[in-house]
């Protein structure tokens, strides 16, 4: 009987459930082949115990519209940087990479399909120059991979935006309210600018297009007709004005390396009133309301695909690749392209032309 690991690291992600249904679905259909997972990605496997689930139809019956991962997933540290305590009581990190590989041929495992965004992917690239037969998965809301048109779990996020949207233009017209909605993306963003047009907002500001905060207030005042009317703004946590810097700071949690966004809309809320403007200003963060929750049918349908693709990728023996959606097909593209650069929102683009040409200003 051979053997596939599957593990899902990274923030939780819409449609994880569906690929590792996908995954699992697909493989029943060998006989020869076993599906495990390793519990809060390969933390499962590194662990004393080991935390390791077999995963089988039963196991994943009903579970392609559920929120979350059923095997867990972490953001902290990995097999490459291992957080441990030194003889000073200071923390540090250890490459336990090499040790995994041990365990997991201890295990019996074959080959390794590993769902994750950036990071996840690059440890995939790393273990696969380690002769590891893997296979990567992209999943990110942000939908920042360039080597697919689209990541699983997007779609689920700018839905949820779309809704806090819509909800948020009564009470601003109510009440003659300017909002302002954050939203995630870090670097990109995709989810600020899908939601501006989809929930007809008439500010989006994004990391890709500094803003200059007066022309968001001539904006904002072309709203309103003697003190009275409203305006919708949705700001992805990563912009920043002309000449400013990105809201961040460095988080205090063992293994966490990345520095967290977060308080752009409380800035711009201050940047306006210094500006001038006087009329009630409200802030709405969303925060991990985008990341947990059902899945769209959109993102469960090509989650589906993913997991289906990742496992014949095994069978096929394409090791260092990972999935990827090139309209309208699932391919596979090596692993060193799919972290080679990020997608970023082009200033150029269509969907940018788009949304300017139904009013929406970007703040340049």
């Amino acid at each position: 009987m051979k053997r596939v690991l599957v593990a899902t690291g990274g923030g939780d992600c819409p449609g994880l459930n569906a690929v590792i249904r996908g995954i699992v679905k697909r493989a029943s259909l060998e006989k020869d082949w076993e599906v495990i997972g390793s519990i809060e990605s390969f933390n499962g496997v590194m662990n004393e115990p080991t935390e390791i689930v077999v995963l089988d139809e039963k196991t994943v019956e009903g579970i392609h519209y559920q929120g979350g991962t059923i095997i867990g997933t972490t953001n902290k540290g990995g097999p490459f940087a291992w957080p441990i305590k030194d003889i000073n009581g200071n923390w540090t990190t250890v490459d336990r990479s090499d040790e995994m590989i041990r365990k997991l041929q201890y295990l019996g495992v074959d080959a390794v399909i590993n769902i994750g965004g950036d990071g996840s992917q690059r440890f995939s690239q790393m273990f696969y120059e380690k002769c590891l037969n893997i296979i990567g998965v992209p999943k990110t809301i942000d939908n920042d991979l360039s080597a697919t048109d689209v990541t699983f779990g997007f779609q689920t996020a700018v839905e949820v935006a779309t809704e806090a949207v819509d909800k948020l233009v009564t009470t601003a017209a109510s009440h003659n309210r300017t909002f302002i909605l954050e939203v995630m993306g870090r670097d990109a963003g995709w989810i600020a600018l899908h939601t501006a047009i989809a929930g007809g907002a008439d500010i989006c500001l994004i990391p890709e297009i500094p803003y200059d905060i007066n022309k968001v207030k001539e904006k904002i005042e072309s709203k309103y007709h003697k003190g009275r009317g409203s305006c919708g703004i949705i700001i992805a946590e990563g912009a920043k004005p002309i000449g400013g810097d990105v809201i961040a700071r460095q988080s205090t949690e063992v293994g966490y390396n990345h520095v967290r966004l977060g308080g752009v809309g409380e800035q711009l809320n201050q940047e306006l009133k210094d500006a001038g403007w006087t009329q009630g200003i409200r802030v709405t963060v969303l925060g991990h309301l985008q990341r947990g929750g059902v899945p769209t049918a959109y993102d469960r349908v090509l989650a589906t695909q993913f997991g289906v693709k990742a496992f014949e990728l095994v069978l096929e023996e394409k090791f260092g690749s990972m999935v990827a959606y090139k309209h309208p097909d699932i391919i596979s593209v090596p692993l060193t392209e799919a972290i080679k650069k990020p997608k970023l929102v082009r200033p150029t683009s269509d969907a940018v032309h788009a949304a300017r040409g139904v009013g929406i200003c970007f703040g340049d």
